[in-house]
């Protein structure tokens, strides 16, 4: 059984729920799942998974956000080599330019990423939600 960790921030709910439903894709595939807030998580816990869904909102000028998951994030980073990861979130405006520039940054930190991004506008609708669940899927 994979052990995934599913970790995200939401300043309105929107990424909270995607984050849901990769939980739910992933333990539906029967992985052991565990789900954190971006301040609940830290590089220290890493090690513990076999793989990591990552997800935030695009904020300001396309970019994460910089108070809790971007720290976070950077602090894991010298451990995603060779990890196993998917990434996800939402967005209010723009053309996804922040999901483009974190899957490069993850590539150029040797991160392996399981499936494709999903990003969607606003709150998720029934595709987002169902490529989520298939995210979640993939990491297993």
């Amino acid at each position: 059984m994979s052990k995934i960790a599913v970790v995200y921030w939401s300043g309105t709910g929107n990424t909270e729920a995607m984050a849901a439903s990769v939980s739910e894709g992933a333990k539906s595939a029967g992985a052991d799942v565990s789900l954190f807030a971006a301040n609940e998580f830290s590089a220290d816990l890493v090690d513990e998974f076999d793989a990591i869904a990552f997800g935030c909102p695009s904020m300001g000028n396309e970019q994460l956000e910089d108070t809790e998951f971007e720290p976070m994030f950077t602090e894991c980073e010298a451990k995603l080599n060779g990890k196993k990861i998917a990434l996800f979130g939402s967005y209010g405006w723009g053309d996804g330019e922040w999901m483009r520039t974190w899957e490069e940054i993850c590539g150029a930190d040797g991160a392996v990423l399981a499936c494709e991004s999903v990003i969607c506008n606003d709150s998720p609708d029934d595709e987002a939600t169902a490529a989520c669940i298939e995210l979640g899927k993939a990491l297993n």
